[in-house]
């Protein structure tokens, strides 16, 4: 058996101690005792807690046929690198992303194929429109901005997506606190009580998304979630006619990373809003386990404009499913300025007239 002196004290780390009056293990420092069978069964607990997490998964392999390729080309970016496929009768064009022209590469083969890909639901029109929308209510927006826009291009572009699917075992250690105050004529008094919480549990993960182009801002595409994965049909070439689909170049094992952040998060958030009433919750150790990771590749429709205005280039992006709208405007400085001038004297009056009522 272990010497009883190298426990821990479970609510402060300090060295526990045996008290012989009390027969119990003694924190020195926050005076919190426990039964020697607790500190035993409490050491073994942590014993058998894994150290570390698995998260790992299995990704698709499936291949495109020389038929499915026979009339696509890839077209690639001068400026920023980025390759798009498209069908060998688009003309020359300009890259969706940076708005620079592109030059046709070649013929298009040899990479992974999709599994899935979510038909385009909305056209350019819908997007036009959108955008004008996203104008609305903007009231440091330059108007001259709202009047001398011009949209260099509007391109249909499939994104590629990767989508991990796992099942999760997890298992979260907190350290507690409950404080109770209360005073009486002569002192002020606070009680702290501390805690061990554990949480253990599974969760399913179905389509978690993380996007496959290095050229597609990742802050767009989530921004623009979530997309409809339940409207997903078995990739087929058709769907790309009159649109452009972007090569992926952040492959599967890359994306893993993220995938890994976005489900912890997830998981994290779930089991911490299961421990309540409490006044300080720490997470003191997290251990998540994968089942049946998998991931696979899909298309997903995105509308994508560049505006160009006063010498720079403002992207904007729309789901081309359900119509959400994003992308940053530019700000009328001088409005702005005399928003918060104006907010700053009604502030300025407001503190002087309570600080004259209240006689200073």
């Amino acid at each position: 058996m272990a010497d009883l002196q190298e426990y821990k004290c479970p609510c402060c780390a300090g060295m526990l101690e045996f008290d012989p009056n009390v027969q119990q293990m003694k924190c020195p420092y926050c005076d919190s005792e426990f039964s020697v069978q607790d500190i035993m069964q409490a050491q073994q607990e942590m014993q058998n807690m894994p150290d570390s997490s698995d998260m790992e998964w299995e990704t698709s392999q499936d291949m495109w046929s020389e038929d499915e390729i026979s009339g696509m080309k890839v077209y690639k970016c001068k400026s920023c690198g980025g390759e798009i496929i498209a069908e060998e009768t688009v003309g020359a064009s300009k890259c969706p992303y940076c708005d620079n022209p592109v030059v046709m590469t070649g013929q298009f083969g040899g990479d992974l194929k999709p599994d899935l890909i979510i038909p385009f639901k909305l056209d350019k029109n819908a997007a036009k429109a959108a955008l004008l929308k996203h104008f609305e209510g903007k009231k440091f927006l330059p108007k001259v901005f709202k009047d001398q826009h011009r949209i260099d291009e509007i391109k249909g572009v499939y994104v590629p997506v990767w989508l991990f699917d796992a099942k999760a075992d997890a298992s979260i250690r907190y350290k507690a606190e409950k404080r109770k105050s209360w005073s009486d004529n002569d002192f002020d008094y606070v009680k702290h009580d501390y805690y061990s919480v554990q949480r253990s549990g599974k969760m399913e993960f179905e389509n978690v998304p993380v996007d496959g182009s290095s050229k597609m801002d990742d802050t767009f595409m989530e921004s623009l979630e979530p997309f409809n994965v339940k409207q997903a049909v078995p990739f087929q070439t058709a769907f790309m006619a009159g649109y452009l689909a972007d090569k992926y170049d952040v492959g599967a094992e890359q994306s893993i990373g993220r995938a890994n952040e976005r489900i912890r998060h997830s998981v994290e958030q779930a089991f911490r809003d299961t421990v309540r009433d409490y006044t300080v919750v720490e997470t003191e150790h997290t251990v998540i386990h994968l089942k049946n990771a998998k991931a696979k590749y899909a298309m997903y429709p995105v509308w994508l404009l560049n505006i160009s205005w006063n010498g720079k280039i403002y992207p904007f992006a729309m789901n081309g499913q359900t119509g959400k709208f994003v992308g940053n405007l530019p700000a009328d400085k001088g409005a702005a300025f005399g928003s918060f001038f104006l907010l700053a004297v009604i502030f300025s009056a407001v503190f002087a007239a309570i600080c004259y009522f209240l006689g200073f």
